[in-house]
């Protein structure tokens, strides 16, 4: 999944159509199911000391906030690629090689994406994550400057940057 700055999702294909099928599951067979712990532990009596009804409660309110988030993604996506940066800076959707406080020996690849887009074979950072914002809109071989948690900056040069293939 890919951000970009007009609020559109893009995903590929096969991410759209597994977190389709995750909300007709979330909104169908799961609904079912934890209304049916709920109805269960309720006839178990006192509900102010019933630890499967609290538990079941928060479930389901755990499931509905994913049905939003995944209704709110769905209804911004675009199935494709997503278009690539016209001068060729880092935006998201592409593979990025950094090398930290420029040392070449000290380098990471990653997905500047979102965590439904990609595979489990390579390390996502978010667009809005610190790294991800830090390195938005630089070119290869140019400097970047992020804030660390602990208020510190860091600095990485841009090795790489291409579209992400999937």
């Amino acid at each position: 999944m890919t951000q970009t700055s007009e609020n559109v999702t893009w995903l590929t294909q096969e991410a759209y159509n597994q977190l389709r099928a995750e909300l007709e599951y979330l909104s169908g067979p799961a609904r079912t199911e934890i209304a049916a712990k709920i109805a269960a532990a309720r006839e178990e009596g006192d509900l102010r000391e019933n630890g499967g009804y609290h538990a079941a409660k928060e479930e389901q309110g755990k499931q509905e906030l994913r049905v939003r988030q995944l209704t709110q993604l769905l209804e911004n996506a675009k199935v494709g690629e997503a278009p690539a940066s016209a001068d060729g800076a880092v935006a998201p959707g592409m593979v990025v090689t950094i090398a930290f406080d420029g040392d070449e020996d000290d380098t990471m690849t990653f997905l500047l994406a979102s965590r439904e887009y990609a595979s489990s074979d390579i390390e996502t950072y978010s667009p809005q994550s610190p790294l991800g914002s830090g390195v938005i809109g630089h070119k290869v071989g140019e400097d970047a400057e992020y804030e660390l948690p602990n208020g510190k900056k860091a600095s990485v040069t841009i090795l790489k940057a291409e579209p992400y293939t999937g």
